[in-house]
């Protein structure tokens, strides 16, 4: 007798079984409505609120068992005076002078590192040129640069926005270079294949394609910028009688008021907050998030 195709020579058969069907009532739910607590837990923002909440907690019973304020001021002391210096206008005004130099710098970082990514995309040699520039300059901090800012641009805004301009330059040339050259060839050439050239094939290919990391240097950018600056204003942001954030900071260690000292570390973060999450956020929900590059 010829043995089964599935069997070898002199190999006994399998034996035969069934198996009885499961009832599927007894598997479980496959799908069933969240509870409330449920939500709440998984919730982004009820997560966020809670790790704030928590620090708050712990700075609050820190500050009490400490029990100095020169020291460390207790958050409910800090909320006072954050409080009466936004109700008097000055730390309003502080602010706002900061965001103004902020905006300048960070806009024309911007258009440099465009400037930049579009001669390296567009030839070898300008890829080099980058890649060493940004290899020389990128480590260098900002900070250091606030001598030859002095020298060069006197007191003043002009030299803030110069070292503003170097924190964001680099971060997002980089960031932009990088996500550009990883863009899969495949897309390329279905954008060539489709008749894309010149801008409409930058627009419509290489930039959605390179978003995230082009998103992650302005991400970089900003938070680099933004240090910066509140370094700088802490050094000679008051010189030309346009003391912003820094300088409120500088001022109050000056009187040893660490009270408004905290309450400028506080709008400091809290600005850093409303730019990552919503600022930031809302772009991401729109662009990457929406097409899908990351969840």
């Amino acid at each position: 007798m010829n043995a089964e195709p599935s069997q070898k020579p002199g190999q006994a058969p399998r034996p035969e079984f069934e198996v009885d069907l499961i009832e599927a009532t007894a598997i479980g739910d496959v799908e069933r409505p969240l509870t409330i607590t449920e939500r709440l837990v998984n919730n982004e923002a009820v997560q966020r609120l809670t790790i704030l909440v928590t620090i708050v907690v712990i700075w609050e019973l820190y500050a009490r068992w400490l029990n100095n304020g020169l020291l460390f001021p207790s958050f409910g002391e800090t909320i006072r005076t954050f409080s009466k210096d936004i109700a008097n206008g000055v730390l309003i005004d502080r602010t706002i002078t900061s965001l103004r130099t902020l905006a300048i710098g960070y806009a024309l970082g911007l258009v440099l590192a465009a400037v930049l990514t579009t001669v390296a995309v567009a030839s070898t040699a300008g890829t080099r040129v980058l890649s060493t520039l940004t290899a020389m300059f990128n480590p260098l901090p900002a900070i250091a640069l606030l001598p030859l800012a002095l020298i060069w641009f006197g007191l003043g805004t002009p030299s803030l926005v110069f070292v503003i301009i170097h924190s964001v330059l680099w971060a997002v040339a980089l960031n932009t270079l990088i996500g550009f050259r990883g863009v899969p060839e495949t897309l390329r050439m279905s954008g060539r294949n489709v008749g894309l050239k010149g801008a409409r094939y930058v627009g419509l290919i290489l930039i959605p394609a390179a978003f995230p990391s082009i998103l992650a240097g302005l991400k970089i950018g900003w938070a680099f910028a933004w240090r910066t600056l509140v370094a700088a204003e802490l050094v000679f942001g008051v010189s030309s009688r346009s003391g912003g954030i820094g300088w409120y900071i500088f001022e109050a260690r000056n009187d040893l008021d660490t009270a408004t000292v905290f309450s400028g570390l506080l709008a400091v973060i809290f600005i850093g907050l409303v730019v990552e999450s919503v600022i930031f956020r809302a772009i991401e929900a729109r662009t990457v998030n929406l097409w899908g590059m990351q969840r």
